[in-house]
């Protein structure tokens, strides 16, 4: 396990809205970088339950000084288009399978948020030649924390402890999801068991916590970490769950020393 303090910031451009149909879903993302020069790993931010790629935007700027960087915002959030019945973890993660093809993303190091992370991990499982590193940041899916208002709890009590720009994208993005999606999505996220499959990631993978993040615990994450086979654990010290957001430069920082020993 590694512990991460002090500061590092390296911003890239503002990032840039596109669209692709995907699934026969318009779907937004966010993206930025230099595919032109061929910076790097391609990377592909996935976000947590019920927030759009804005909170991305952070991590994605810092990345994308050396690397090409998308955000999708999935089936039922953010702008993208929102179909009749809620995804679930499989059905979000072969979304995000025809958003790569239709973006034309073939492979690249998909970085999971949260929710993100049981996206991800489904993702890794089924479709690994789209894989070729993953990062879990913050992972939820913790067996012994699965309960509704346990994680609503857990969610008010992180809140003061991030910074307060992030309270209204979030209010924004739950309100645009609306509050049954956001509902509905909670229970596939708990009914997800994810630590079965996490044994089955072939991909190199990094698991990242803040150190005073009450949604995840330290124990999960370090769990996390051995069930997956070719994993390290990193604890960004100080923050706390939206360790993209809330300390964007370090979360770039070792996503780079991660991506560049694949």
């Amino acid at each position: 396990m590694e512990n991460l303090r002090g500061t590092s910031q390296r911003g890239g451009a503002a990032p840039r809205s596109v669209w692709v149909e995907a699934g026969g879903l318009r779907l937004h993302a966010l993206c930025g970088g230099r595919a032109e020069a061929g910076a790097g790993e391609t990377i592909v931010l996935v976000s947590g339950l019920g927030v759009s790629s804005s909170y991305m935007a952070p991590a994605l700027r810092e990345l994308s000084a050396d690397a090409e960087v998308y955000a999708p915002d999935l089936p039922g959030f953010g702008p993208s288009d929102k179909p009749a019945h809620t995804l679930s973890v499989p059905e979000l993660a072969d979304a995000l399978a025809a958003w790569m093809t239709a973006a034309g993303v073939g492979r690249g190091v998909l970085i999971g948020h949260s929710f993100g992370c049981q996206i991800v991990a489904d993702f890794a499982v089924r479709y690994p030649e789209g894989v070729s590193g993953a990062v879990l940041a913050a992972p939820t899916g913790d067996p012994r924390r699965r309960s509704a208002l346990g994680q609503i709890f857990r969610l008010v009590l992180n809140a003061p402890r991030e910074p307060v720009s992030l309270v209204p994208l979030v209010v924004r993005d739950y309100l645009r999801a609306g509050l049954v999606r956001g509902a509905r999505t909670l229970s596939a996220s708990l009914r997800d068991r994810v630590e079965e499959k996490l044994p089955r990631v072939g991909a190199p993978a990094l698991v990242v916590r803040g150190s005073r993040d009450p949604i995840v615990s330290g124990r999960w994450a370090g769990e996390v970490a051995r069930l997956l086979p070719r994993a390290r654990l990193v604890t960004v010290e100080g923050v706390a769950h939206a360790v993209n957001y809330n300390s964007p430069g370090r979360f770039a920082r070792v996503v780079r020393e991660f991506a560049r020993g694949l």
